[in-house]
């Protein structure tokens, strides 16, 4: 006879190995749904405060994107509006 042996090659403990991996699965899943849901690390949310136009236009002008001219051009458009 052949004990543990169901004819697919596996028997009782393939079957203990099989039912850990489905549950790590289900584990990994939820894991990953939370994560996505609440927006923790690796999320697209920033942190903090939004940035102001202001304080991008202030970065970009600190960065020589652009210059003096159109950093007070555009300060001045913004302050207007």
């Amino acid at each position: 006879m052949m004990w543990g042996y169901d004819g697919f090659g596996f028997g009782w403990g393939g079957m203990g190995i099989g039912m850990l991996l489905f549950w790590v699965l289900i584990v990994a899943a939820i894991v990953v749904m939370v994560r996505g849901l609440g927006g923790g690390p690796g999320g697209t949310e920033p942190s903090g405060r939004a940035r102001t136009a202001l304080e991008i236009l202030g970065e970009r002008y600190a960065r020589g994107e652009i210059g003096k001219a159109e950093f007070d051009e555009m300060r001045r458009d913004l302050s207007a509006g």
